[in-house]
Parts: C-alpha cells; sequence; structure tokens
C-alpha cells in the first residue's frame, strides 16, 4: 500500500517565518543596544550638563537617577503589561515612549526638564527590556535556535557598555545633547523592523495597582532621602519626610503582597535562600559597577581636568574586557557549578575596587584605568551563573516574577549607589574622602554578596559536569522521550 502524500511545506511560508523572527530579534537586540547605551553615556556627560544647565551634584544625581528609578520600579509590573497587550505591542509602545523621551531630553531647556525627561525614558525601558526577551521567545521555538537568539541579543548589550563611554565623551564634545540624540535613528530603524515581526498572542492578566504604586512610592522616596541628605544634612525636614514616606509605602506595599489577590511578588519567593543570594549580588554588581563609573566620571573631570573623550577613554580597557567574559563564565559554571564563578567575580570586584580606594592622589590615569579591569571582569563572570541559578532555582510559574525581582534588585543597587555616593562627593572639599569612602563601601557590598554567595546550593540540573554520571552516547530518537523547549525552559529545575 504506497504511502499517503504529505503537501511539502512551502518555501513562501518558512521564509516568510525567518524573516518574521529574523525582524524580532534585529528589533529586540536594538532595542537592549539603546537601553544598555543610555545607562552608560549619560555618566560621561554629567559635567558637561551641569556646566550648561546648572543644579550641582543633585541634579547630576536625579539626572542618572530619574531613569533608573522608574525603570526599576516599573519592571516589577511590565511582565503584566507584556502579556495584556502582547510582547511586541508591548515593546514597540516602551520603544516609542523610550525615542520621544530621549528627544525631550535632547531639548531640555533646563534640568527639571531634563529630569522629568528621564523619568518617562524610564519608564519606556522598564517596557521594552522584558518583553524583548519574551518577542524572541515566540520567534523562536526551537531551543537550540533560541539559545543562539538570545546569545546574539546579548551582542548588543556587550557592544553598548564597551562604546557607551567612548561615544558619550566623543558626542559630548559636541554638545551633551548628542548623546540623546544618537538614539534616535536606533529606536527608528528598530521600530521599522518591529513592524515585519509576527504578533503577539495577548491574554487578560491582573493588575497589582498598590503594589505598583506603592513600590514606586518606596524606591523614589528613599532615593530622594539619600540624594538630600548629601547636600541638606541628615536632620534636614525633607529627609526625615522622605525616610517616614519609604517606610510608609514600604508597608503598604508588603500588606498589598501578602494580602492581595493577586500580588506583583508573593512574598514566598522572598523566603528563597537562592532567590534572595541572587538578588544581593545582582544589587551588589550594579551598585559597585555603576556606582564605581559615576564617581570616577565626576572626578576625572572635575578632579583631574580630563575631557569627556579622555574620560570614556579611560573605561575601554574595563568595559571591553567584560564583553569577553560571558563565554567564560557560562564554561566556569559549567565545569564548577554556578558558585566558583558567582564567588569568584564579586570577590575580584572586592579586589578591583579597594587599591582603587586607596591609591594616592597622584596616581596616571592609565593605572586607574587597569587598576578598574578587575572590576570589569567580575561581573560579567558572576551574572549570568546567578541569573541562570535564580531561574533554574524557581517554580516554572514564578520564572518571570522572579527575574523581574532580579532586574528590579539590580537597578535598585545601582540607583541607591549613584543617591549615596554622590552625597558623600557632595562636598567639593572633601571631594577625595568621599570618593575613597564611596569605593570602600562598594568594595564591602560586593565582598557580602561573594560570601553569601558560599551558600549557594546549585539545583540537580546546576551540578557541575565532572560531578554528572556518564549520559549514553546515543540519544533516543523517539519522540515521546523528547522535551519539548517548552518543557526545557519553564519545569522547575528538580523535576528535570
Amino acid at each position: 500500500m504506497p504511502l499517503p502524500a504529505f503537501p511539502a511545506p512551502r518555501s513562501g511560508a518558512l521564509t516568510g517565518r525567518r524573516a518574521h523572527a529574523g525582524a524580532a530579534l534585529a528589533a529586540a537586540l536594538l532595542g537592549f543596544f539603546v537601553i544598555t547605551l543610555d545607562a552608560l553615556v549619560v555618566n560621561v556627560a554629567l559635567p558637561a550638563i551641569r556646566t550648561d544647565l546648572g543644579g550641582g551634584i543633585t541634579g547630576l544625581q536625579w539626572v542618572v537617577d530619574g531613569y533608573t528609578l522608574m525603570f526599576a520600579a516599573l519592571l516589577l509590573s511590565a511582565g503584566s503589561l507584556s502579556d495584556r497587550v502582547g510582547a511586541r505591542r508591548a515593546f514597540g509602545l516602551g520603544l516609542l515612549v523610550f525615542v520621544a523621551a530621549s528627544a525631550a531630553c535632547g531639548l531640555a531647556p533646563n534640568l527639571p526638564s531634563l529630569i522629568g525627561a528621564r523619568l518617562v525614558q524610564g519608564a519606556g525601558a522598564a517596557a521594552m527590556m522584558p518583553t524583548s526577551l519574551a518577542l524572541i521567545r515566540e520567534a523562536y521555538t526551537h531551543p537550540v535556535r533560541r539559545g543562539r537568539a538570545v546569545a546574539l541579543w546579548a551582542v548588543g548589550g556587550a557592544v553598548a557598555s564597551a562604546a557607551g563611554p567612548v561615544a558619550g565623551g566623543a558626542a559630548t564634545l559636541i554638545s551633551w545633547r548628542v548623546i540623546f540624540f544618537i538614539k534616535l535613528p536606533v529606536g527608528i530603524v528598530a521600530l521599522v523592523l518591529l513592524a515585519f515581526a509576527a504578533r503577539s498572542p495577548s491574554r487578560r492578566v491582573p493588575f497589582d495597582t498598590v503594589g505598583q504604586i506603592s513600590a514606586v512610592l518606596a524606591m523614589g522616596a528613599l532615593t530622594f532621602a539619600a540624594i538630600e541628605a548629601g547636600s541638606a544634612g541628615f536632620t534636614a525636614p525633607q529627609v526625615w519626610a522622605a525616610t517616614l514616606l519609604t517606610i510608609a509605602a514600604a508597608v503598604v506595599f508588603v500588606r498589598a503582597q501578602a494580602r492581595g489577590r493577586h500580588p506583583m511578588v508573593p512574598l514566598a519567593l522572598l523566603r528563597h535562600r537562592t532567590v534572595v543570594i541572587a538578588c544581593g549580588a545582582g544589587f551588589a554588581f550594579m551598585a559597585a559597577f555603576y556606582g564605581m563609573v559615576f564617581v570616577f566620571s565626576i572626578y576625572l573631570q572635575q578632579q583631574r581636568g580630563l575631557s569627556a573623550l579622555a574620560t570614556g577613554l579611560a573605561f575601554v580597557p574595563m568595559t571591553v574586557l567584560s564583553a569577553f567574559i560571558n563565554p567564560l563564565s557560562a564554561r566556569s559554571a559549567e565545569r564548577y557549578g554556578p558558585r566558583v564563578p558567582i564567588v569568584c567575580g564579586m570577590f575580584l570586584m572586592s579586589g578591583g575596587l579597594l587599591p582603587l580606594a586607596l591609591v594616592p592622589a597622584g596616581t596616571p590615569t592609565w593605572a586607574l584605568a587597569l587598576l578598574m579591569l578587575p572590576v570589569g571582569m567580575g561581573g560579567p563572570l558572576a551574572m549570568p551563573p546567578t541569573t541562570a541559578l535564580l531561574v533554574n532555582s524557581v517554580p516554572a510559574r514564578q520564572t518571570g516574577t522572579a527575574s523581574g525581582v532580579f532586574n528590579t534588585s539590580r537597578q535598585l543597587g545601582g540607583a541607591l549607589a549613584v543617591a549615596v555616593f554622590g552625597a558623600l562627593i557632595a562636598d567639593q572639599a572633601h571631594f577625595l574622602p568621599g570618593l575613597r569612602l564611596s569605593l570602600l563601601l562598594a568594595a564591602l557590598t560586593t565582598l557580602t554578596a561573594g560570601a553569601a554567595g558560599l551558600y549557594v546550593r546549585p539545583a540537580p540540573a546546576e551540578q557541575p559536569v565532572s560531578r554528572r554520571l556518564p549520559r549514553h552516547p546515543c540519544r533516543s530518537h523517539d519522540p515521546s522521550k523528547r522535551h519539548n523547549d517548552d518543557a526545557l525552559d519553564q519545569r522547575p529545575a528538580h523535576h528535570r
């Protein structure tokens, strides 16, 4: 009996699917690129912004933290937006907001206008970040192709990290406003590519309004208190008022998560030791790395007299080296388990920050650039296995929530570092002691995170290769024994 004839897949349909997937990947990559670029180019331009718009160190802190705060606070509910309207539409809305806010930053006539536009920029970035990965997940259903797509997506962040300081310094030679305008063509190209991506499914999901509002208030008030303490003193009325608001908003947030019907952050998740350690490592990395970049960008220009371009070049060895550490991190985690790269990465950062805090004031700039190298190596060595450890240690239904909490802790670490370190260097007469104390605090934070990493207990699927039983060289070709890509991505690690 002849076998039934099945119609061959149309090459046009396959080509169309690949084109949709390629367009989604390219748009997601460019979105991640501009988000990462924005976090680095602004720091180098801060002295030029201060010269043009005034505002002192407090204003510069808000230029950085206005973006970071909204980014951190809205990340908690960005996943709900993606599910509600679809990843493609949510990413497009976030990108439109980001591009429009970037133009508003470049045209800002005064410092309050710039800070307001930065707040809107952060909101757009919060919508883009999780939905960029959701786009890739929808476009690539095969796990191997999806892994390659995510690796390409990560290239966008690596390139932005390496080029950000130099691009910021070079653009500032023309005008600090250029650092915001250069994101417009990239954003427009990403929007055009997004139009060729496949439509995303949407579904009705609940939204934790009380939790989201209280989270924004708590984070914003805490950062305001830290920034104002540097300029007005810890006993100033506005500092006390912001502190009380922080406490009240935090209490409301905790109650909303404990008693709400649809909490953004189930409190049981925060009692998970691995989640706490991972979030602590993310917080420490961002506090140390972005806090250091913030204070050194101001120090090298205002205290050393370097140009914006020369300041950007001082960061290049560190940022370029960090782009090559990710593959080493993945191989180390596969061979030794996640604990080794996490602990070594955090200790490397501490080992770089301590000498930077203790070197004499007349240390050449090239020597400072070399001393930054361990800081640039430590973060990329620790963060990929930390992220993988977090995802593999929680149930599938909580993966998105855990990722949101993790990324929020990272952004909050950067925001608080800028607030606290900026307060310590606000007095120009005591700038250098404030700089040293800032770096010592950063070193202590990463050292604590590294010590906590010693208590990491990897899931069975993450055990080092040398400890696993050898697998049979021949894999089963029985489709019933294969795991589909969703199962590989979504099942809890202890069920694998």
